[in-house]
């Protein structure tokens, strides 16, 4: 039996696009999925085009992913205009083109991505290849690689590897086989006590007045949780905080909010059980901002101008509660 599924339409589509004269942008919305893959596809391109690169639209603070990529020296860079305009094609993985605004700039030849479908968002480019059943990109890029019988290096490997491990969240989301297979794949050419030193650094010490916050603020509705977290230096650190609070016994979803550069960022965690965390989002925000996911994981987020002057915490209560105050208690 194949260890992975054959993919010859496939590669021989991808690699059709590549010509030595071309210089090619690898866009991402950085975390430890999208970076990984961008890493992989990195190396496919290599010598098959004129220049590669890969440059991310949001700011990386998180240390976990400034330690995987400062050990997996992973070249990625701030994508501004001026890098932009020194780039003839640009690819796009673990993400959408309507899932940012900032996508919104490009004309993407090459989207890989494992995030669900939207149909009244189609996605428009020579190469498509979205697969929403597969737990993390990093286990498609992975599976490219050994169709093209490329074996990863020591620390691309390692860098594909940590990105299964936290888009799955080491198997506890939704998975396939696919995303076991590569990663026991992948453990034969990793570095294992590398990928243990990145995923411990996980906290800034500064970041511990979040927690307070959201202890703080921290109010049950119906079945879920709710946390405020206000103005913060950096989304990433929702993201944090509501995964802490998916390890609370018998609370099937949670949702972390804060702002940030001007947004109201919504962070959405559920049990994969009863509700689907994408729909919820998207359900919540109605339309304002973006907003979409798994069905594990969602985020949404919405400029504070659209909110009408409204308070954000309030604004997010509102709509928790659907209007209904007795739903709402504080913890």
């Amino acid at each position: 039996m194949a260890l992975f599924r054959q993919l010859d339409e496939q590669v021989e589509q991808l690699l059709s696009l590549f010509s030595k004269d071309e210089n090619w942008l690898i866009v991402i919305n950085a975390d430890p999925d999208a970076l990984g893959s961008a890493l992989a596809l990195k190396r496919i391109m290599t010598r098959r085009v004129n220049t590669v690169a890969i440059a991310q639209i949001n700011e990386i603070k998180r240390p976990d992913n400034l330690s995987m990529i400062r050990y997996c020296r992973i070249p990625t860079q701030k994508l501004i205009p001026n890098l932009a305009a020194q780039y003839d094609k640009f690819a796009l993985v673990d993400s959408q083109p309507h899932h940012n605004p900032e996508f919104k700039n490009f004309k993407f030849s090459v989207v890989i991505d494992h995030h669900p479908i939207i149909p009244d968002n189609p996605v428009e480019a020579d190469f498509i290849d979205i697969r929403p059943k597969y737990g993390s990109v990093c286990s498609m890029m992975t599976e490219y690689l050994y169709n093209m019988q490329i074996r990863p290096a020591k620390l691309l490997a390692t860098a594909l590897m940590y990105g299964i491990r936290c888009d799955t969240r080491t198997f506890e989301r939704e998975f396939i086989d696919a995303d076991m297979a590569a990663f026991k794949y992948l453990s034969k050419f990793a570095d294992s006590k590398l990928m243990n030193r990145i995923s411990r650094s996980e906290f800034h010490l500064d970041w511990m007045r979040y927690f307070s916050r959201a202890f703080y603020n921290l109010r049950r509705i119906g079945h879920g949780l709710y946390a405020h977290c206000g103005n913060v230096e950096n989304p990433d650190i929702l993201v944090i905080v509501a995964d802490f609070f998916t390890r609370v016994h018998n609370v099937p979803w949670v949702v972390v909010s804060g702002t940030a550069d001007d947004k109201l960022v919504c962070i959405f965690r559920g049990d994969g059980l009863r509700r689907d965390m994408g729909t919820m989002a998207q359900k919540l925000m109605n339309g304002l901002g973006s907003a979409g996911g798994h069905k594990q994981a969602a985020r949404a987020e919405v400029p504070l101008a659209d909110l009408d002057g409204e308070d954000a915490e309030i604004f997010m209560l509102k709509r928790l509660g659907k209007g209904k105050k007795k739903t709402i208690r504080r913890i």
